[in-house]
């Protein structure tokens, strides 16, 4: 019973690679879904931080000269919007709408005492029209506070007391700068407002600053600080849905950070209310703005081709330069990196985008999605099944069907986990199953476990090298079978805005190779269980552990290189930029430079040396990568599958050059190796 058992089991795998094959078909659809959304956005908007250059003015001779100047040379260079903070009573000073003192310092100034019991702010305004625009703003925000003003002057001088110290009357947000707008206006920038959640959700006041800003043109609002407008009040107001429906009524979307470390509080739900009218925004740090013009440029233009960046948030900060005995900024640098045929304007053009306010991705959602989704999911648990049954073959129509059990469960319980970890599942199968099916094609055409020289004769070069290159193909065209499982099954907005994201990288690339390296240890012509047993019982040797040591050391450098947060060398990313600008796509270097040629290599090898099979546990690094590659949902797919495929062609060409190599140095070696033994 139990051998027919085990024979009903390994038939089986027939009618999982056909269910396979179906769930690929259906998987497809889906994946022309995606493509089509992913077209329906080709428009790149530049911002520019307005509070930045009001900061660097500041420092300047003739400050509003210098803003008027640079905004032209701004506007020229390609930058359409601006940032604009909800103001300050410290912006309006450092922009010379107003003065301002404490109680000791207009003691001081109109020599009097200090009052013993009165600790206020005095306001000066600096013109009779700065007086009539901003005394309505601030009388009403701090109005809204509870906080008393009145009027007063000085030398003629219109200004207002507010009676509070001058440290809180310094951080309560204020309307923007009405002068400021109009003149940003007047000039053709975008308006980009950047809203903060600092005080109580006041729905009148955020409907009439919106008002506003819909009469300018406004599109699209960013957030400052840890949480999105409304976020602080939403459990007693419902404030987050009220400040939607406003949004919405005005066709207003929000941009979402790129890379910040915590996403603003309130964010996801605010996207989900306005049906994702969410665009993705790059932000260039204030330190990064100094990098060489042809980092930035270059910098800018992978991330509106691979990443799905829609809106570049531009940054400056004023230094002390002691060699130049001076005030600097990177201005300059910033409208060289985006200007000439070498700048981002042109490099991002040239990619088939255009200049202009940032839109949203049009999702194509077709009538059908959800069956074919539906059979897609069957063919993955499938491909799993067939994972388990290479390694335990008894187990594998018990892994389909309670695969499927577990999956209609958790569709239903925790859709999101479901997703994810079945797009895990599969996108660890794949590769694992094609270098484990490579691997036992290399065991039946290369040498037996115990070599026997009447019996078995070794493959000629060319042989060798034909199979080793229809071995790569066949393998290659396996791993990627996974990918429109991952897509149709991640396929959502949220996933492509980084709103939510694809979970376990790190085993992703941990789990083919421990396997791999599992079958290529006990699944090559032995029983598992008894090389598990000569194992344990092999005594444990200083070089053993050194090696073991040795192996954790590259371990944790490998992970360290996965992911977003991966770690690069300067001159690993001066090899990348050659290879963006020179093939357009950027294929991984850990692809083509190592994996793929070693695979090449040691399958050409493995024809002829039984033990060089254990180059194929390095190898299937190649083949995780690729799929790694799609999973990055915020990427394009054409992009992912162009960068896989140049990885895989130039990985082909290197291997090749390597067999060469090894042929060259094995017949030097058969040469040379009876003379050095001589002496």
């Amino acid at each position: 019973m139990q051998q027919k058992w085990q024979r009903w089991n390994i038939a089986s795998r027939k009618w999982l690679w056909i269910i396979v094959v179906i769930g690929l078909l259906a998987a497809l659809p889906v994946v022309y879904d995606r493509l089509q959304t992913e077209k329906s956005s080709k428009t790149v908007e530049f911002v520019f931080d307005y509070r930045d250059l009001v900061e660097v003015a500041s420092y300047r001779g003739n400050p509003q000269d210098y803003i008027s100047e640079q905004l032209d040379r701004l506007k020229s260079a390609g930058v359409q919007s601006m940032a604009i903070y909800e103001s300050t009573l410290e912006d309006f000073r450092k922009a010379r709408r107003l003065m301002l003192w404490g109680a000791a310092d207009i003691a001081n100034l109109t020599d009097t005492v200090i009052p013993e019991n009165e600790n206020y702010t005095y306001v000066l305004f600096t013109s009779a029209k700065n007086s009539g625009t901003l005394s309505p703003i601030i009388r009403e925000a701090f109005a809204g506070l509870d906080i008393a003003t009145e009027d007063w002057t000085y030398r003629g001088q219109q200004g207002l007391i507010i009676k509070t110290p001058l440290e809180n009357a310094t951080l309560k947000p204020l309307q923007p700068d009405p002068t400021t707008l109009e003149m940003l206006h007047e000039k053709g920038f975008n308006i980009v407002p950047r809203l903060v959640d600092s005080l109580a959700y006041n729905q009148e006041a955020v409907k009439s600053l919106l008002d506003r800003y819909a009469e300018l043109g406004v599109k699209r609002l960013l957030f400052e600080g840890e949480s999105v407008k409304g976020y602080s009040d939403d459990a007693d107001l419902a404030s987050i849905t009220a400040f939607a429906d406003l949004l919405k009524e005005r066709g207003m979307g929000i941009a979402a950070i790129e890379n910040i470390k915590v996403q603003q509080k309130g964010f996801s739900k605010l996207a989900y209310l306005l049906d994702y009218n969410v665009t993705r925004l790059y932000s260039l740090s204030e330190a990064d703005s100094g990098l060489s013009t042809e980092v930035i440029a270059d910098r800018f233009a992978l991330a509106t081709k691979d990443r799905n960046i829609r809106m570049i948030y531009l940054n400056t900060i004023p230094s002390r330069d002691t060699s130049k005995a001076q005030v600097t900024d990177t201005l300059d640098n910033l409208v060289t990196s985006l200007s000439g045929p070498d700048g981002a304007v042109a490099k991002i053009e040239a990619n088939g985008f255009e200049m202009g306010q940032a839109t949203a991705f049009d999702v194509v959602d077709s009538s059908f999605q959800r069956y074919f989704k539906l059979i897609a999911v069957i063919g993955a648990v499938a491909m799993v099944a067939l994972l388990v049954s290479y390694f335990v073959p008894w187990l594998t129509l018990p892994a389909w069907v309670l695969g499927l059990l577990g999956s209609a469960g958790l569709m239903v319980l925790k859709p999101a986990l479901f997703e994810q970890a079945l797009a895990l599942a599969v996108a660890i199968s794949a590769p694992t199953v094609a270098m484990v099916l490579a691997i036992r094609k290399i065991n039946e055409m290369g040498p037996p476990l115990r070599p026997n020289a009447l019996t078995f004769a070794v493959m000629g070069p060319r042989r060798r090298l034909t199979h080793s290159l229809v071995l790569y193909v066949k393998t290659a065209l396996i791993s990627f079978s996974a990918v429109p499982f991952v897509i149709a099954l991640l396929n959502n907005v949220t996933y492509a805005l980084v709103l939510n994201q694809f979970r376990g990288v790190s085993l992703l690339h941990l789990a083919p190779i421990g396997l791999t390296a599992l079958y290529v240890l006990l699944y090559r012509g032995e029983f598992a269980f008894n090389k598990t047993g000569k194992l344990l019982r092999t005594p444990i040797t200083l070089a053993m552990v050194i090696a073991a040591g040795v192996l954790g050391i590259l371990g944790m450098y490998y992970l360290s290189r996965t992911g977003n947060s991966g770690s690069v060398s300067s001159l690993e990313m001066s090899f990348r930029t050659f290879l963006e600008n020179t093939v357009g796509v950027r294929p991984r270097n850990k692809e083509f430079l190592l994996a793929h040629p070693l695979f090449i290599l040691g399958a050409f090898m493995a024809y002829k040396y039984r033990n060089a099979a254990f180059i194929m546990i390095i190898a299937v690094i190649g083949q995780l990568s690729m799929v790694d590659t799609f999973a990055h949902i915020h990427s394009p797919v054409l992009i992912s599958l162009v960068r896989g495929l140049l990885g895989l062609g130039l990985g082909l060409i290197i291997g090749i050059i390597a067999i060469g190599v090894w042929q060259i140095a094995e017949g030097c070696w058969k040469r040379w190796s009876p003379l050095l033994k001589k002496l």
